[in-house]
């Protein structure tokens, strides 16, 4: 048994439909600007090569958590997404291959302080403050692609307190679940258990303690969420 200097870190894990396992969390890598109507919102450009940052495992929220107000941020946005948990991986996994290493999915929100985004975008500063902080990648259960098959032509839809504010199909992401791997595994070494959100449609917005977040997709169980009081 190792004898650790101070407490280990517990292992993140995310619930599997229909199991008694649970899938185990390297790294969450995220997407960003990947659908257009978003990038419109956002005023960016198209068709630019995928911004690729990452959020930390111990970011999750399981479903039917509480997501504290976080610090640091007045304008705390939500974005629905559709996360893609790997099986294996590899570097410079050729797009072909890509459906072979995923495992499955689920959907998740990619919280983002986005005040703070602003100001890193305008003065070209890295995301981690804006997307790396606590409780930032609530995660829904994971469905087996064996179970659901593969989610490219599925519904996505956001609800805040029940009333939809995102909704669009999967299949209109600009780099799709095979280009993204591929992507991704061109500057790291993809391995199991990474999970990877795909990137959030139109439609995000500020959310405020009390507020219900509810995403959903077509053929995966849901996820819901309550943003809770300011974090001490």
């Amino acid at each position: 048994m190792t004898d650790y200097a101070v407490e280990a870190p517990g292992q993140a894990v995310l619930p599997i439909v229909g199991s008694d396992q649970v899938f185990p969390v390297r790294r969450i890598y995220c997407i960003g600007k990947n659908y257009v109507a978003h990038i419109h919102e956002m005023n960016a450009d198209e068709r630019d090569p995928p911004v690729i940052f990452m959020k930390p495992a111990d970011a999750i929220v399981a479903e039917g958590g509480e997501i504290p107000y976080p610090v640091f941020t007045g304008n705390f946005h939500y974005e629905g997404e559709l996360v893609v948990a790997m099986k294996s991986g590899g570097y410079n996994i050729p797009e072909a291959e890509a459906y072979s290493h995923i495992f499955g999915y689920c959907v998740g929100l990619d919280m983002t302080r986005r005040d703070h985004q602003a100001a890193a975008l305008a003065k070209g500063l890295p995301w981690e403050v804006t997307k790396a902080f606590d409780h930032s990648a609530p995660m829904g259960p994971i469905s087996r692609v064996e179970d659901v098959g593969h989610i490219d032509d599925h519904v996505l839809r956001t609800k805040i307190n029940g009333e939809v504010r995102q909704d669009a199909n999967v299949n209109l992401m600009i780099w799709n679940t095979r280009e993204i791997i591929a992507k991704i595994s061109e500057q790291h070494e993809l391995k199991a258990g990474d999970l990877i959100m795909t990137g959030t449609p139109a439609g995000v917005g500020a959310v405020v303690t009390g507020d219900v977040i509810e995403v959903e997709a077509e053929g995966l169980a849901p996820l819901k969420v309550t943003i809770g009081a300011p974090a001490a």
